[in-house]
């Protein structure tokens, strides 16, 4: 059984930054993909990225280059850095881990955090 837990999230005015944060606890955390999903109001959840087992990373179009995925085996870490943030980013953040791959299909992962919250103001 896997724990997760985000942090990190906040206010922040357009434009800024923000990096959330995501512990692991049991498992063996070097082997789960992670992936990071969010979901606005009146919206369904969508994927943000992941991160497979190995590094390899994966980004929605709309956040490559301005998100950046990477992760900490040594700590059970996963963070997502996110940049040049806009309104429509505000959401609530998941954070959700699956064996091995990072998928971007929310149904390939059987753990999920309870998410927090990032608002971007205009």
């Amino acid at each position: 059984q896997v724990q997760l837990v985000e942090s990190g999230g906040g206010l922040v005015q357009a434009g800024g930054s923000l990096r959330l944060s995501c512990a692991a606890s049991g498992g063996t955390f070097s082997t789960y993909g992670m992936g990071w999903f969010r979901q606005a109001p009146g919206k369904e959840r969508e994927f943000v990225g992941s991160i497979n087992w190995s590094g390899s990373t994966n980004y929605a179009s709309s956040m490559k280059g301005r998100f950046t995925i990477s992760r900490d085996n040594a700590k059970n870490m996963v963070y997502l850095q996110m940049n040049s943030l806009k309104a429509e980013d505000t959401a609530v953040y998941y954070c959700a881990a699956a064996p091995y791959s990072g998928s971007y299909k929310e149904y390939d992962y059987g753990y999920w955090g309870q998410g927090t919250q990032v608002t971007v103001s205009s």
